[in-house]
């Protein structure tokens, strides 16, 4: 019953995360997520795989990194834009695994923008390893602060 408290579950956070502050929600189901910001408008989202992003063979499960995707690919029109969003559509291609502990990073590219949609392309890694690829159309829905960074 108290292994779980015996176990060591904590690791160094790599340099220029932070903890996103990401606690309600379904941010808070699939957290804890992690962003690094270069000061620049460019950023990192990132994640450890942990026991409840796994499936049976200790792969972080598909629809974890979709959803990874989904917030990684989509905050880029947060950081360009300044506006609240949506998907519309999540396009991707799985090119590799990601295994219990290992260190996850995702970011997106703005591409195209036609009046309300924002369209982007992104890729999620583990160190030099591509796992994930896609595009994504996102819909704005208004203004939103200036993301500082």
């Amino acid at each position: 019953m108290t292994d779980d408290l015996l176990e060591d579950h904590s690791f160094t956070l790599p340099e220029g995360y932070q903890q996103m502050n990401w606690m309600r929600g379904f941010g808070r189901q699939m957290g804890p997520l992690f962003e690094k910001l270069d000061g620049h408008g460019g950023y990192t989202r990132a994640f450890r795989v942990e026991e409840h992003h796994v499936n049976g063979m200790t792969n972080c499960h598909g629809g974890m990194l979709m959803a990874f995707a989904d917030m990684a690919f989509g905050h880029v029109i947060s950081v360009k834009a300044h506006k609240y969003w949506v998907t519309v559509r999540l396009l991707t291609d799985f090119l590799s695994g990601a295994k219990l502990g290992e260190w996850v990073e995702g970011s997106g590219e703005l591409i195209a923008v036609e009046d309300d949609f924002y369209t982007v392309q992104g890729r999620v890694w583990v160190g030099d390893r591509t796992i994930l690829t896609g595009s994504a159309i996102f819909k704005s829905l208004g203004d939103r602060p200036a993301v500082k960074g």
